[in-house]
């Protein structure tokens, strides 16, 4: 895991060490290890690298790296699946000189070009310079765990880097994107739907999951290319029995790939069934005790949503050694700021704040490497809402859709934890299923045409730029894809990403090998939701493993920390106040917003609410800072 960094610019000047340095200086955090600058012989391209030694601890690891006399790579994230090219490779007469994953990617490239892509299990962002044919070769992972930011002025210059930082160290500009802001606050958009490259900073671009681009050095052109998709028409015809051992041996085949480290391995653990898998998984490929497994959690005392009770049952069945960190109101105003400048986009809740906690945790224990259990949900339809696309596909069998209803209704009867989502699902279904949706798109309509606390002139400005569009997903996998690509996942990794590299310290996930996702996608909804189940295939798959209590628990928390109990104290509305204040200010909100009473309910309620506006403050003061 590290931080990379490019500029390639006609303009000789603008590429020096002077500079990239300053984009590396800029992201310690990411590779506390080692750095490197440099600049091409005809000074068109300079890369740079921070590097957090994972795999080959040595120097000849170190970036950038050369090969063949022909090509130069900063490279971020790890190759699970390595050990197996470099077999391959060598049957094929390549030599190497070093343990690293990186120098087998560069054979892999030289070998195969853009299509060495398709060989690759793992999370990355890179940036390859081929010295003849004078192109810059980026590329990004299937999902985007790893980030990859850059400026392109057609022509003239592309400066890129792991974080958006490195952009402004070299003077690029800060500019708020309010088109963004306005769909942040008004709906709680992270990201446009529409266009997945488009950020919170205009002008900065993000380079989309399973995409790369190909850069002509000498005329500053850019080619993009997808090269990856999920293919939503596969259909298996395994037997649920047979599907069930198929996914347990992809899924152990990929939590021991994400094992492969030469530091200290450990995992987060959340008390939910995904975090918990992956804690049993390692323990059941390590029957002997080889690895004395470290877990990291984060507890609320107190809290109806505290999950320490299920933590504990992990625990007791591994064995491993359980660290826990408590955050509060206390820790979330300390570390807002800090948090935020490492995030340098707005997040949801403060449960981001939770997370940063638990890997700062980690790190202090002298962990590098963490393993995490995000990325189930979105695969295995783990969140409540998507019950609706179930059943809308169970419309038409009539005596099928009642035995669902009826074991949903049952087994949820009493998980009071997710009652609002139960609610809002009756009440869909009463006004049956397409009627459902005709009528939410009415309730969208209505939100989008009244101006709530916004300033006159921001909302004329913005209004007709809403990113709020009718659902067009009309089944499970649909929906699936829609979160996975271009939705909630995104936000998830981007805040794991940077949470974790902000204490210097890798997450993995075993989850999001692209081998599971395509078996599972490929799967009949009635082996991910099933009888009121989510993740049907999954706890079917993996009870042998797990606690029982575990494998079968109803409710959902979705690492939720009390933060409707943090935002009642005063110094948060204070806090909040004066950021709604600034807001005021910028042509931002109305001068009414300013008058209403800081509300912890609105925390977690729809349309513009405190804790947005919250964000919306931090990131106006990273464009001042």
């Amino acid at each position: 895991m590290c931080g990379i960094a490019g500029v390639v610019s006609k303009n000789p000047d603008e590429v020096n060490i002077t500079r990239l340095k300053a984009m590396t200086d800029s992201i310690v955090h990411r590779g506390p290890d080692g750095e490197g600058q440099w600049v091409s012989e005809d000074g068109r391209v300079g890369l740079g690298h921070r590097r957090l030694s994972i795999i080959d601890l040595s120097e000849h690891a170190n970036q950038p790296m050369h090969f063949a006399e022909r090509y130069t790579i900063v490279f971020n994230g790890e190759i699970y699946n390595y050990l197996e090219l470099k077999e391959a490779l060598l049957k094929d007469g390549y030599v190497f000189r070093t343990s690293s994953d990186t120098e087998v990617l560069m054979a892999l490239y030289n070998k195969y070009g853009e299509n060495c892509l398709q060989y690759l299990d793992g999370m990355f962002a890179f940036a390859l310079y081929d010295n003849q044919d004078h192109t810059l070769f980026c590329a990004r992972d299937r999902f985007g765990e790893k980030p990859f930011h850059y400026q392109w002025i057609p022509g003239n210059s592309f400066v890129f880097g792991s974080e958006m930082k490195e952009l402004w160290a070299v003077g690029v500009d800060k500019s708020i994107n309010h088109r963004m802001m306005y769909n942040y606050l008004r709906f709680g958009f992270l990201q446009n739907p529409d266009d997945n490259s488009e950020t919170f900073y205009r002008g900065i671009m993000r380079l989309e999951p399973a995409h790369y681009l190909m850069l002509n050095t000498q005329h500053l052109s850019i080619t993009k290319v997808r090269y990856w998709n999920l293919d939503l028409s596969q259909k298996s015809t395994l037997s649920l029995e047979d599907s069930s051992q198929t996914f347990k041996e992809l899924f152990f085949t990929s939590v021991k790939r994400r094992l492969r480290s030469d530091v200290p391995v450990g995992s987060s653990l959340s008390g939910g069934l995904d975090s918990s898998a992956v804690v049993c998984a390692i323990d059941a490929l390590n029957p002997h005790k080889q690895i004395h497994q470290k877990t990291f959690s984060a507890q609320f005392p107190g809290f109806e949503k505290d999950e320490s009770y299920y933590q504990q049952l992990v625990i007791q069945k591994t064995a491993a050694d359980g660290y826990y960190t408590y955050p509060d109101a206390d820790i979330m105003l300390s570390e807002l700021d800090n948090v935020f400048a490492y995030q340098e986009e707005p997040f949801g809740s403060a449960s981001i704040i939770a997370q940063y906690e638990v890997f700062k945790l980690a790190r202090q224990n002298n962990v590098t490497v963490l393993l995490d259990g995000q990325g189930a949900d979105e695969v295995l339809a783990g969140y409540h809402p998507y019950f609706m696309y179930y059943f809308l596909e169970l419309e038409k069998n009539t005596k099928e859709f009642q035995h669902q209803l009826s074991s949903y209704t049952q087994l949820h009867s009493n998980n009071n934890i997710n009652g609002v989502y139960q609610r809002d699902l009756r009440y869909q279904l009463r006004r049956r299923l397409p009627g459902a949706f005709d009528s939410m798109r009415k309730i969208k309509k209505a939100l989008t045409e009244t101006k709530g606390g916004f300033s006159k002139d921001f909302y004329q400005e913005y209004k007709r730029e809403s990113f709020l569009h009718p659902s067009k997903h009309y089944s499970l996998n649909e929906a699936l894809y829609s979160s996975l690509m271009g939705g909630a996942l995104q936000d998830l990794l981007r805040y794991a990403d940077r949470n974790s590299m902000a204490h210097s310290l890798e997450v993995r996930l075993p989850f999001l090998s692209h081998e599971l996702v395509e078996f599972v996608f490929s799967l009949p909804s009635t082996y991910k939701i099933n009888e009121g189940w989510t993740k049907y295939i999954m706890r079917h798959s993996l009870g042998s493993i797990l606690p029982k209590e575990i494998t079968w628990r109803v409710d959902k928390i979705g690492y939720e920390p009390p933060q409707k109990k943090w935002m009642e104290r005063s110094d948060v509305k204070d806090q909040i106040m004066t950021t709604k204040m600034a807001l005021v200010k910028e042509g931002i909100l109305d001068k009414g917003e300013v008058n209403k009473p800081i509300s912890a309910v609105s925390a977690e309620a729809s349309g513009l609410n405190d804790w947005r506006c919250w964000m919306a403050g931090e990131l106006n003061k990273t464009k001042h800072a």
